[in-house]
């Protein structure tokens, strides 16, 4: 009898799946999509369609330059390209490599990982039928081993567009393509709505691993973008429900809650261990209640504490899980959120649960676990802190972007080959070049409190108070015995630059020739307050000298003048202090 129930129980959710699909509203799965734009060769040139991969991590925001290489040997990607003698790292300043490759004969994972250990910054696997678009999704069970290693991005594209990229490389044309992912989702304003829909089954293998240590690794950020109300975050939990021909079965009794009105598969797929599928309903229903009554209390984000927390407490896989393990928060609100799991009756909760699993709009049916949709569209690709706050980012309207966008690990890149084609200034080790989650962005930096302005591209200029203080503004400046002496001065804002005889000059005084320009600064011949006081001194003294010199000078030629008048005078004009001796004879009286 044991032997009977799986099977009888795949039936089960055969029949379960076929009433699923055949729901009239159900059943839209919509493929996500970002563009290839081909640039060359010319007879290529334009913009192809290609459905993201659910894995690796696509640069949401952003674009991708490369060359397509198709490989001569194991062109399917279904073994390590060591084994053929196969390297696809570019040598230094070469364009990233977009690995074309074959579908079919293993996991698209497979082929994802083993393109990334050869040194491709993409994968491009080209469809072996023609049929539309799908998406590659990662496998359930087997070949999992490289879920959370892949980071490179992944792309299914049409077999025309793989045949038409085949035959361009075979004549000898080297074929650039652009992966644009800037418009695959939406950014219209400056908040992100988005959602996650996981389960708190934690006995599914490497996906639950993966959504767990999801929630573990992006728990602080989403809490700091929700308590700063730039994102709406909203948790979701799918269920189905049990065909109304199996109600009464002992298996959709142990999977279903509610009169078999809300399902989930058995944690262990087996019937006879462990717990029940209605254990799982019973803690999705709990954790949906934890974030309304959060919600209510305009605390959304303490659901990322509690679904942490519960993971580390009552993990169902280690046996300890149990309904007063699972209390949080306000035990009553919460039990009335949650009612009667057995009662014969819709739950409320639960039921605008499954109505929210049908797409609207953009979005597609949610039928993969775990799932992403930010801005009501479904992300595809790893489920990691960095791809996924990338894809978040990606959904503000450019240039509101929170600082947390700006994270070194969300990064490009770009600013590391070239800086990025900004202007940078070697010697101070200033740069505009600035990496964002988009792309590089040449921007006038702020160093130690500096702002440089300019265009960012071929010039940036140090402004304003403090502009000395990088690279000492351009201006001459030397140390000697201990002592700097500069010319640069901010006590002035307009602009000064010397002639080519001034700077000469300057040259000759201080044995070094000031720069040519003088660049954002006032540039002067100066030196520190204590030898301004001394040139000062010198100069007074200097002053003082003169006037005595000009006073003695004046004494001693009016006193030379004055000897000089008087001996010429001496010669015409007999003196009183020097008579003649005939002057000092008596009168001689004449005989009569």
């Amino acid at each position: 009898m044991m032997g009977r129930q799986p099977a009888r129980w795949c039936a089960l959710l055969l029949v379960l799946t076929a009433a699923w699909t055949a729901s009239p509203a159900a059943a839209r799965f919509v493929v996500e999509k970002n563009s290839l734009r081909v640039t060359s060769p010319a007879e290529l040139r334009g913009v192809y369609e290609c459905a993201i991969g659910n894995f690796g991590m696509p640069q949401y925001g952003g674009t991708m330059h490369g060359v397509v290489v198709y490989p001569k040997a194991n062109r399917k990607a279904c073994k390590p390209f060591d084994d053929v003698g196969l390297s696809f790292k570019p040598r230094p300043g070469g364009l990233p490599v977009f690995l074309l490759v074959d579908r079919g004969d293993c996991y698209f994972t497979t082929k994802g990982w083993n393109a990334q250990n050869a040194g491709a910054a993409a994968v491009l696997v080209a469809d072996d039928k023609v049929e539309p678009l799908i998406t590659m999704d990662t496998p359930e069970s087997s070949g999992t081993e490289h879920i959370e290693n892949i980071t490179i991005p992944s792309a299914l594209i049409s077999k025309r567009s793989g045949d038409d990229l085949r035959k361009a490389l075979e004549n000898g044309d080297m074929v650039n393509v652009l992966l644009d992912w800037r418009e695959s989702l939406p950014h219209p304003d400056e908040r992100v709505e988005y959602e996650f829909w996981t389960n708190s089954n934690d006995e599914c293998g490497p996906k639950c691993d993966m959504q767990m240590n999801f929630v573990r690794s992006f728990r602080g950020i989403a809490q700091v973008l929700e308590k700063r109300g730039y994102t709406q975050f909203t948790p979701h939990y799918i269920t189905w429900y049990c065909p109304e021909a199996f109600v009464l079965s002992k298996q959709c009794k142990s999977q279903c809650i509610n009169h078999g009105r809300y399902c989930a598969p058995d944690p262990e797929q087996d019937f006879s261990t462990g717990y029940d599928g209605k254990d799982v309903v019973l803690q999705n229903l709990i954790q949906i209640c934890v974030f309304r009554v959060a919600n209510e209390s305009r605390k959304p984000w303490m659901w990322w504490d509690y679904v942490h927390d519960f993971a580390v407490r009552c993990p169902m896989k280690e046996k300890k899980y149990s309904r007063e393990c699972a209390n949080g928060l306000d035990i009553e609100k919460i039990n009335k959120c949650v009612g009667d799991p057995d009662a014969d009756e819709e739950n409320p909760v639960l039921k605008a649960e499954q109505d929210a699993q049908i797409g609207r709009g953009a979005r597609g049916d949610v039928t993969i676990l775990p799932t992403l949709v930010v801005n009501n569209r479904q992300y595809r690709g790893k489920l990691g802190k960095s791809a996924v706050l990338k894809a978040v980012c990606s959904g503000f309207e450019e240039t509101t972007e929170p600082d947390v966008c700006l994270r070194e690990d969300i990064e490009t890149n770009e600013c590391l080959e070239n800086n990025g084609g900004c202007w940078s200034d070697k010697s101070g080790n200033v740069t505009a070049c600035k990496d964002t989650f988009r792309g590089r962005v040449c921007e006038c930096p702020i160093v130690n409190g500096v702002k440089f302005v300019g265009d960012g591209y071929g010039h940036c200029e140090a402004s304003g108070v403090g502009r000395c203080q990088i690279n000492n503004g351009g201006c001459w400046k030397e140390s000697r015995n201990g002592k700097t002496v500069s010319a640069c001065s901010t006590s002035m804002n307009a602009r000064r630059t010397f002639s080519a005889s001034a700077r000469i000059a300057l040259a000759r005084i201080h044995g070094e020739a000031m720069s040519a320009a003088v660049v954002a600064t006032t540039c002067k011949d100066s030196t520190s307050s204590v030898g301004w006081s001394f040139l000062w001194v010198i100069f007074f003294g200097l002053a003082l000298a003169g006037v005595g010199a000009y006073a003695v000078y004046k004494y001693r030629l009016r006193s030379y003048m004055d000897s000089e008048i008087r001996a010429i005078m001496a010669q015409y004009m007999p003196l009183e202090n020097h008579e003649t001796p005939s002057q000092q004879r008596p009168v001689e009286h004449a005989e009569i």
